[in-house]
């Protein structure tokens, strides 16, 4: 699993996933400026970094680059989760203490999930088919 987001990574990446759509630094630019003091040249290099690490693929247009999102935020954020998890030395132990912070509604989306990946026939929560169609490629 590639090493978690840094935080300029993640805010432009967020605007990315957010979007769904070929963005370029400029339009990630004047969204990142109503929140901080940044320069162009600086959001370049972050996507021109996020690029080489393979978090999005561009495609020329005209003298400038389109940027899209390779996965989703739920993959990354599943990847994390995994990563954390694998890495315990009692993992069981450590899903019993993660299980016990989530919220009920969590819980909820957790047994929707779980119905999914087993291919139950119950019918899934409305939230859960959400989660079903941000898992399928190209989303």
């Amino acid at each position: 699993m590639p090493r978690p987001l840094g935080e300029l990574e993640d805010a432009v990446m967020t605007r990315v996933w957010q979007w769904n759509r070929p963005v370029t630094v400029r339009e990630v630019l004047e969204d990142l400026q109503q929140e901080r003091s940044i320069a162009y040249t600086t959001v370049m290099t972050v996507m021109d970094n996020l690029h080489q690490k393979g978090w999005v693929r561009r495609e020329a247009e005209g003298r400038a680059y389109r940027y899209t999102a390779v996965s989703t935020r739920a993959a990354y954020s599943a990847a994390l989760m995994n990563e954390a998890w694998s890495t315990s030395d009692n993992p069981a132990a450590a899903l019993v203490a993660f299980f016990g912070m989530m919220s009920a509604e969590q819980r909820e989306a957790l047994r929707a999930a779980v119905q999914i990946v087993q291919g139950d026939d119950e019918e899934p929560p409305p939230d859960a088919e959400s989660a079903e169609r941000d898992q399928e490629p190209g989303r």
